[in-house]
């Protein structure tokens, strides 16, 4: 009998052992392949939606404006591909929509938490960000500023400094595009301007080179007014643009999403008004080609977002001590004005 309970013992230790192990494989083999967003995700569910490198390994980070249209996904494989050139790691972060300056602010926060060397962000607003960018400087973490221009002075007040800035020459852009439609149109008529968001300095810089080159030609700018960057709005504007002003010859708009919906309400009022949009999204650029719309202006996100590493790298390698500054050394990237002439050199594929 005793020989009997100690074999059952035996036999109840092998078998608890064995749940043991079962129990606790899977956590302690974790892996190391778990992305930036997925641990971003966990404290701001809504606002991180891609990262391609593992998080913890990398020493810079940037954080962009979405991924949800061409343009960001663009930057993101420029920067990433730089990345790939110089053999380091980035990880790269974005918030879920162009309006979610709350879960911006909780990516930048969070970024600062992991201990980056330097941080590329790419602000939703001119001063959305300047808080958490004051205090990466409090903590000696390098931060360049990409495509949307900090409110320096303000920035400065706070303490925050960023070591520079790199972006495409937006009020050129403007003027570039409205240049094209005056030659257009025999400088001569009605031209209209459709904003991107009221207070995104990009898309207002745009705004103030079409209208200098509009006034300049001596041409009346009957409507200016923001579609927030968005197809179906900028569609409902134009149509009221149009209804309003039967004498309209041209419109300037300051992305390709909102040009692409601005060229169906043309095409809906049956009147040929020449529309100008700015990216050079594929799309855009097919519309260009198939002689809808009249050009797009391309900007070179990816040599943006490259120079933009180039520039977080140069930092943390001088490792010079971070000063605010109003003044901060400036990038630009030239544009490319794609019209039905060269368009096909630009399509995708």
């Amino acid at each position: 009998m005793r020989k009997l309970k100690v074999l059952v013992s035996a036999l109840l230790a092998v078998a608890m052992s064995a749940s043991m192990v079962a129990c606790g494989g899977s956590s302690g083999s974790s892996s190391s392949s778990a992305s930036s967003s997925a641990d971003a995700s966990s404290s701001t569910p809504a606002s991180s939606e891609a990262a391609e490198t593992e998080s913890g390994e990398a020493e810079y980070a940037v954080i962009l404006k979405v991924l949800s249209s061409q343009f960001w996904q663009t930057m993101r494989d420029g920067i990433q591909a730089k990345a790939d050139e110089m053999g380091i790691k980035v990880d790269i972060y974005a918030s879920n929509t162009e309006d979610d300056v709350e879960g911006q602010v909780t990516l930048l926060e969070n970024a600062i938490s992991k201990g980056y060397k330097a941080i590329g962000v790419a602000p939703i607003s001119n001063v959305n960000l300047n808080n958490a960018i004051a205090d990466a400087t409090s903590k000696g973490i390098y931060i360049v500023d990409i495509d949307e221009k900090v409110d320096m002075e303000a920035l400065v007040a706070l303490d925050g400094a960023c070591y520079s800035y790199v972006a495409t020459d937006n009020v050129g852009v403007g003027r570039m595009g409205a240049e094209y439609l005056i030659e257009l149109i025999g400088g001569e008529g009605e031209v209209a301007i459709v904003e991107g968001k009221a207070g995104a300095i990009s898309g207002e810089n745009r705004r103030d080179g079409a209208k200098a080159a509009f006034e300049e030609a001596g041409l009346t700018i009957v409507e200016s007014q923001p579609a927030d960057w968005d197809r179906t709005k900028a569609y409902d504007l134009a149509t009221n643009y149009i209804t309003a002003h039967p004498d309209l010859k041209a419109i300037y708009c300051c992305n390709d999403t909102m040009a692409m919906g601005v060229q169906e309400a043309v095409e809906a009022s049956g009147k040929d008004i020449k529309v100008c949009g700015t990216d050079g999204n594929d799309d855009a650029i097919q519309s260009v080609a198939d002689g809808k719309l009249a050009a797009t202006v391309a900007q070179d996100p990816a040599a943006v977002g490259a120079k933009g590493l180039e520039l977080m790298v140069e930092a943390v390698t001088k490792g010079e001590a971070i000063t605010p500054t109003v003044d901060i050394p400036t990038y630009g990237i030239d544009a490319i004005l794609i019209t039905k002439d060269n368009a096909s050199e630009y399509i995708a594929g």
